[in-house]
């Protein structure tokens, strides 16, 4: 089935968000499958913002390993001890960092990501996964980015709690 996304042409992020949250919730209400939630929510995210990479790395056999995205190749399994989604999953909190280079740790995926944002995905209190986003600006995500993503994670989680993994 085709799906229809409506994009406002003019606003703020916090208008996108504001217009898309609710269509991804729509999007995955009725869906069973994770994967291809997963891959439709990156869809919406890279047509909506046209970040450079935005996708998912779940929580399996002990690391994070890869998951569906939209963008260029990515590092396929990444330990919790690693980088910036290493920290959010430790943290379990959603971490901003303006410029990759100056975070201790830096997985460099991609030399051309200078900026990411990376969200927890929480049921019960843990991490299931992390939701990461790069750009190629340095200082391209704010508390706008940081409330919108964690919309988007809230709703991952609720269908988690619906459907299982």
């Amino acid at each position: 089935m085709a799906e229809q996304l409506t994009i406002p042409s003019t606003g703020t992020k916090k208008d996108i968000y504001a217009a898309v949250v609710p269509q991804i919730e729509a999007l995955i209400a009725s869906e069973s499958d994770l994967v291809a939630n997963l891959a439709n929510i990156a869809a919406v995210l890279k047509q909506a913002f046209d970040f450079f990479w935005v996708g998912f790395y779940l929580v399996k056999d002990g690391q994070l390993v890869l998951g569906p995205f939209q963008g260029p190749l990515a590092c396929t399994r990444i330990p919790f001890d690693k980088g910036v989604c290493g920290a959010c999953y430790r943290e379990k909190q959603t971490l901003i960092v303006p410029d990759v280079e100056a975070f201790p740790g830096h997985i460099a995926c991609s030399s051309e990501s200078r900026s990411e944002i990376v969200v927890p995905v929480l049921l019960n209190g843990e991490v299931r996964m992390v939701i990461d986003v790069d750009s190629k600006a340095l200082n391209d995500f704010d508390e706008q980015d940081k409330e919108g993503l964690e919309q988007v994670a809230a709703a991952i989680s609720r269908w988690l709690a619906k459907y299982g993994d």
